[in-house]
């Protein structure tokens, strides 16, 4: 048997078989280290021609998505940022300002966030590889995991998904979208180049969640799309979901280059969005929408039944099951 044959779901569940299963299994695992706090790690790889290339993101913004994603990783467990480390795979011929601009671009991003590097490795290599491992602080009663989501709940993505997709289509495919604006065009282009992770969401939701007097969240992020993360977390607290066809948050310009199915598509499926997704009780949803705004909407509600499914209510389009392998997969 190989690793084609069973996909990348199929490896993770392998080597799960060898980390303690309390710990592994959300966006980072998560390690007491006082009565009320806890170490959140996270280590994320980006290979060069796998998940960044000179042609769409360059060194400098393959620097910013690559610590934007361990910074959303981190969002999406309630933590808040410490540190990160930095492994570096480089060939001899790899010029150094490649290297230099692909750390001015972590940095960057770090600094919004006042996450500082602090150490890593660097070692040879044919193809340049780059391992990040960020470091955060949560407290425990506080922790956002995917198996607290219950029945009944709502589903609530934190801002528009399928621009990061749009975004990657426009720089691979320069004729697409010859009919946007230089400002939507660019406004795309930085949602795939630029992301930001949803770290700014969190204050928000502990104020609702104190108001209310119950820790009710289960949630993760939607950089392997938002079918993607809503099955996750279905499949972790072992119910199901009907996700909402026409409250999918999507960008109002997609009406300018896609259809609406594609746009569905994209949305669903593209990826590298960065937002989060969060299952909690109606009430607090819609007051999380409410405060947050920007595109964030209650996409769905879950449900007894382990079933998820994208329905119309217009009855316009079939009730369609989401899927797992629609989105990035590497194997």
């Amino acid at each position: 048997m190989l690793i084609k044959d069973i996909g990348e779901q199929g490896l993770l569940r392998i080597l799960q078989k060898f980390c303690p299963a309390e710990i592994v299994g959300d966006d980072c695992a998560v390690m007491p280290t006082t009565p009320n706090q806890s170490l959140a790690i996270t280590t994320d790889m980006l290979v060069d021609g796998v998940h960044f290339s000179d042609r769409t993101t360059g060194p400098y913004y393959a620097g910013w998505r690559a610590a934007a994603a361990n910074l959303s990783d981190l969002a999406a467990m309630g933590a808040r940022p410490l540190a990160v480390t930095v492994a570096l795979a480089v060939a001899a011929d790899t010029a150094v300002e490649w290297v230099e601009e692909f750390y001015r671009g972590m940095t960057a991003c770090l600094q919004e966030y006042d996450t500082p590097i602090v150490g890593g490795d660097v070692v040879r290599s044919p193809v340049v590889t780059v391992a990040i491992t960020a470091f955060g602080q949560v407290e425990r009663d506080r922790t956002i995991s995917r198996s607290n989501a219950r029945s009944g709940w709502a589903i609530v993505a934190t801002g528009v998904h399928g621009a990061s997709r749009a975004g990657l289509e426009l720089l691979l495919n320069p004729e697409f979208g010859q009919n946007l604006t230089e400002v939507d065009r660019s406004s795309l282009i930085l949602a795939h180049q630029r992301p930001k992770p949803r770290l700014d969401v969190l204050p928000v939701v502990w104020e609702i969640l104190d108001s209310a007097g119950e820790f009710s969240i289960a949630g993760m992020d939607s950089s392997d799309g938002l079918a993607d993360a809503i099955i996750q977390i279905c499949r972790a607290s072992g119910i199901g979901a009907k996700v909402y066809w026409t409250k999918i948050p999507i960008p109002d310009i997609f009406s300018k280059i896609v259809s609406t199915e594609k746009a569905l598509d994209w949305a669903l499926y593209g990826g590298e969005d960065f937002e989060l997704v969060l299952f909690l009780p109606i009430a607090n949803a819609k007051l999380l929408v409410e405060k947050i705004g920007n595109g964030a909407a209650i996409v769905g509600t879950a449900t007894e039944s382990t079933d998820i499914w994208l329905t119309d209510s217009s009855g316009i389009y079939p009730d369609a099951g989401l899927k797992v392998d629609r989105g990035f997969q590497h194997f």
